[in-house]
């Protein structure tokens, strides 16, 4: 069962997917993932059609009169699709017409490498997108926390752990649920005194406010709370498990790295589908439409009065790079990150509000608030 869904549409060469199937195979093997196991990689299938839960992303490679078949399904549902032309003077001649609103790439412009980091990046498998979050009791887990943390960075996850990841003078609680709100996945380590902690249950609580991924981690012997109720669970036996060094068995390592993986998409497909399907519907309310999801995931949205303009949807914390390179995407008219402010470090929403204010190429706009401030966008 893959875990991430890729594909080729379009009228590719035999050279040209060659060249991007070695790529993609270059680059995911970096996370301990395998193209064609992890990964599927379809390439001209009849009809593409990925599980909701996965994350996915494509690119049509086009051609003098190229079918458009199965595109508009694909756009409605939000799934990003790179259009890849020839040459930058042959863009308008080979990519349908329904696709041609899309940022777009060519391979004589931009080449296999850009094309293949653009697809990876629609299906947050780019090492900077890789976050995750160990939830855990110091006085009873300590060791399997660390072990996670070194072997989830191995496979180039962004691992917050408490011991590591909040510098000297900053205000601890504020930075951990700023930090858990830019996870992808909580791994709870579930130890017999998991819940009657206040700081670990609010962490299990606020990740799934905020539909982040649960993976639990059941302890040796230790019956799940009914508050559990999580994305996916693994039970460590006490075979796994050495009580002299507090450590667990390679195998149970790599169970737990698969299933974080596996869990990692489909909070990445699910929080996307549901950041578009809240733009979609305010955008509704006020006559607007989205026309399709593209290069960098960026929303290509159409307002009543046919102004046209780029969201870019961030499940996480948006930063000043964020900013700049929404810009950078969007050099004819400002595009607009929307994001989700809730649990998010005052001092950061304050350093969010003042780049708003100065920086007149970028709108950022709060998930919450974009019907009224697309509704307002000519002001």
């Amino acid at each position: 069962m893959p875990l991430y869904e890729l594909a080729i549409l379009g009228a590719p060469s035999n050279f040209q997917a060659h060249e991007l199937k070695a790529e993609l195979a270059q680059i995911v093997a970096q996370f301990a993932l395998t193209l064609g196991k992890e990964i599927s990689w379809s390439v001209k299938p009849a009809s593409f059609d990925p599980s909701p839960r996965h994350a996915s992303a494509a690119i049509f490679v086009g051609a003098i009169s190229t079918s458009d078949d199965g595109l508009v399904d694909l756009l409605r549902r939000g799934v990003p699709i790179i259009p890849v032309a020839s040459r930058p003077e042959r863009f308008i001649a080979e990519i349908p017409a329904v696709l041609r609103r899309l940022s777009g790439l060519t391979f004589q412009g931009d080449g296999s490498r850009r094309i293949v980091t653009g697809l990876l990046e629609c299906a947050g498998l780019l090492p900077r997108q890789r976050r995750v979050f160990v939830s855990y009791r110091r006085q009873e887990s300590r060791e399997v926390a660390l072990q996670l943390f070194d072997a989830l960075s191995a496979r180039l996850f962004d691992v917050f752990l408490d011991t590591h990841g909040i510098p000297p003078a900053e205000d601890f609680q504020a930075m951990l649920w700023h930090r858990l709100c830019d996870s992808d996945v909580l791994v709870m380590i579930d130890t017999p005194g998991y819940f009657e902690s206040r700081w670990t249950s609010a962490e299990f609580g606020r990740a799934l406010s905020k539909n982040i991924a649960v993976l639990r981690v059941g302890w040796p012997g230790c019956k799940p709370s009914p508050r559990a109720v999580t994305s996916g669970t693994i039970e460590l036996a006490a075979a796994d498990l050495d009580a002299t060094s507090g450590r667990i068995s390679s195998p149970a390592i790599d169970r737990i790295c698969h299933e974080t993986e596996a869990l990692r998409s489909e909070s990445i497909a699910v929080r996307h589908l549901n950041l578009v399907s809240g733009i979609e519907q305010g955008l509704k309310s006020i006559g607007g439409s989205i026309e399709g999801v593209g290069l960098h995931k960026g929303i290509h949205i159409r307002l009543l009065d046919g102004t046209l303009l780029v969201a870019y949807p961030i499940t996480g914390s948006p930063t000043s790079v964020t900013l700049q390179e929404a810009a950078d995407h969007s050099p004819t008219s400002p595009p607009a990150v929307v994001y989700d402010h809730v649990g998010l470090h005052l001092n950061h929403l304050g350093h969010l509000d003042w780049l708003g204010s100065h920086i007149p190429t970028v709108r950022l706009v709060k998930a919450c608030e974009s019907a009224w401030r697309f509704a307002g966008w000519g002001v």
